[in-house]
């Protein structure tokens, strides 16, 4: 790392709340910084601004008379028609067809042109509207320009796109929706950006919280299972400790699929009960109304989970006629009733067997967020641990039917209730105690809300040589699809060799060259790419090429179709390149072709989640 940053910034950008950290870049490994919170100036009411922990991942879009010239303005923006943050969310509940929401979600989805101008996605006529790239943009530029605000105003050294920032996704992530991450920052003025997994990231901050006490909290041969639920997602990661040169050492053994469940789908069932109180009571709540019941529950839920004192909120549903405040409804929602709906539905009491339903769904359906069919996470949960049990990476223990984790990790502000923790423990210890297998460990943590951000700051100093890093590597080994040169053969298609560009255990961060050797690169019209993987072969070294291998040894992945650009001063369709590949900290391969002179390169980009 470039020893002329002074800050290393990590960003949470999360579906529901964004957080900031940063640590002063150190001089020496004996100069100890202290990662630290960046509180975030926002607007929290009409004309007014303070500065919050966290800057709620929302944004509102006013209409031209809703509120008085400049109460929207912030020290670096005046005029505005939209703000970010705690107002967004409040106002947002009052008038839900205005407010952008869950974007993370949204730039995740693949059903939908994410670089497309569909959010607020059920707004009035006359909104303007946002894609959910541009609305990332929106979150990230704002920390950036609060940052710069109070760090830089004074020494424009200091301003964020001067800094070595980390900016953290879900584990699942996608190559596409991780490179529009990086678009969204790249939109918001920001440059030397790295990506980093969540559940990554609150690993990181828990080590930075324990200090050198973590060796004590975990033994060689355990494995950690990082539970992670934020507002829209549910990620899990396995990590393996492991020994070397009579140290410990952390190990990303596996990731889970993107699980589009989380916090949101908990406050539409809190919306849900509050709503049939309301009928019980003979009143009768319309689809605009629930809406902004929904983002009301949303508030409830939080506080009631976070505050110990409080046991049950009041919720106001509001009215649609000219006296708003006389028509409005009022409910309330308590703790108990909160916990007894995760308990039942979110966290129910699964088998180790019991695996996700999926139902059956319309043949015409709204374009929507992709939600998980089945909300019990406990079901989820079961199904990551099965599918992990072969993890090469991994002693299985004999008679084991699924991965035993020794400790579990919660992250997320969900999971800051004590009631939910230990319904987690006792569903794993109920599984294992099937097997014959010990009680799982709780890594204590707290300030879950920024242990992400914090996690991706200290990240930084872990790349820098100066905290403990995570190592994963690759599981298997993987190859490109080489067509071999023949005559054509009417009915036959040239066979295909595979050419190994990534050898196994290749730690993330790693470039590789295929050395002394060109290839021959179709430009200019559609083509397929082919990519394989093989978690047999493990001695296999860049450029090694296998013409001929056992049915089952070698695995096809999902192809990759794409028409590579002729660039200027480029008339052949097929020319000369060499290949170079980099395994990327966060999950991905990606594969240059490089001209002969060095002046052009290609990129082609394999997710290999799918296969580990």
């Amino acid at each position: 790392m470039d020893k002329n940053y002074r800050y290393i910034i990590g960003i949470d950008l999360g579906t529901t709340n964004c957080a900031l950290s940063y640590v002063e870049f150190p001089q020496n490994k004996d100069d100890k910084k202290e990662v630290k919170n960046f509180d975030i100036l926002q607007v929290t009411a009409p004309g007014v601004t303070e500065e919050k922990p966290l800057l709620p991942s929302f944004m509102y879009i006013a209409s031209e008379v809703e509120f008085p010239a400049g109460s929207l303005d912030l020290p670096w923006a005046s005029g505005r028609s939209f703000c970010v943050g705690e107002f967004a969310r409040k106002r947002g509940a009052e008038s839900p067809k205005r407010l952008i929401s869950s974007a993370k979600s949204w730039l995740c989805h693949a059903g939908v042109s994410r670089e497309a101008k569909i959010l607020p996605f059920a707004s009035d006529d006359g909104c303007e509207k946002f894609s959910p790239i541009e609305a990332s943009a929106k979150y990230i530029e704002h920390m950036k320009n609060a940052w710069d605000h109070k760090m830089a105003s004074k020494d424009k050294g200091n301003a964020m796109a001067e800094q070595c920032i980390y900016i953290t996704v879900p584990a699942s992530f996608d190559a596409a929706a991780r490179d529009l991450t990086l678009k969204a920052a790249e939109m918001a003025g920001l440059r030397n950006i790295t990506l980093l997994e969540e559940p990554q990231a609150a690993f990181y901050s828990w080590i930075n919280r324990t200090g050198d006490k973590w060796r004590r909290e975990v033994k060689e041969g355990e494995v950690v299972l990082v539970f992670d639920i934020g507002g829209g997602t549910t990620d899990f990661s396995l990590i393996y400790v492991g020994q070397k040169d009579g140290d410990l050492t952390l190990n990303r053994i596996a990731v889970g699929n993107h699980i589009l469940l989380g916090g949101d789908n908990m406050d539409i069932a809190l919306a849900n009960l509050v709503r049939s109180k309301l009928e019980s009571a003979g009143k009768k709540i319309d689809n605009w109304q629930f809406q902004g019941l929904w983002y009301s529950s949303r508030q409830a839920k939080e506080n009631l989970l976070t505050d110990e004192k409080l046991d049950r909120m009041s919720v106001t549903v509001l009215s649609r006629g000219k006296s708003v405040i006389g028509g409005a409804m009022k409910s309330e929602i308590l703790k108990s009733e909160i916990e007894k709906i995760m308990l039942d539905g979110f966290f129910a009491q699964a088998k180790s067997k019991d695996m996700p339903s999926k139902q059956a769904g319309l043949g015409i359906t709204e374009i929507s967020l992709p939600y998980a069919s089945d909300p019990a996470i406990t079901k989820h949960l079961a199904k990551f641990l099965n599918e992990h049990v072969n993890n090469e990476n991994y002693s299985r223990k004999e008679g084991a039917t699924f991965i035993h984790p020794d400790a579990i990790l919660f992250n997320g502000g969900v999971m800051k209730s004590p009631a939910l923790q230990n319904r987690v423990i006792e569903v794993v210890n109920g599984w294992l105690k099937n097997e014959g297998a010990k009680d799982v460990k709780n890594l204590e943590t707290d300030s879950m809300d920024v242990a992400v951000a914090r996690g991706a700051a200290y990240f930084g100093l872990a790349k820098a040589g100066l905290g403990v890093r995570i190592k994963g590597g690759t599981a298997a080994s993987y190859y490109i699809g080489l067509e071999t040169a023949m005559p054509a053969v009417p009915g036959m298609r040239a066979p295909i060799k595979a050419l190994c560009v990534v050898p196994a255990k290749t730690e993330e961060g790693t470039k590789l060259r295929i050395p002394g050797r060109e290839f021959g690169l179709r430009i200019g019209e559609k083509s397929e790419f082919k990519m394989f993987v093989s978690t047999t072969h493990k001695e296999e070294s860049p450029g090694t090429i296998l013409e001929e291998w056992p049915e089952g040894e070698i695995i096809e992945m999902t192809p990759l179709e794409t028409a590579l650009e002729k660039k200027d001063g480029v008339s052949e369709d097929i020319i000369p390149v060499t290949i170079e590949s980099y395994v990327t900290e966060i999950g991905t391969i990606e594969i240059w072709c490089v001209s002969r002179d060095g002046k052009n390169r290609w990129k082609l980009e394999f997710n290999i989640r799918e296969s580990e």
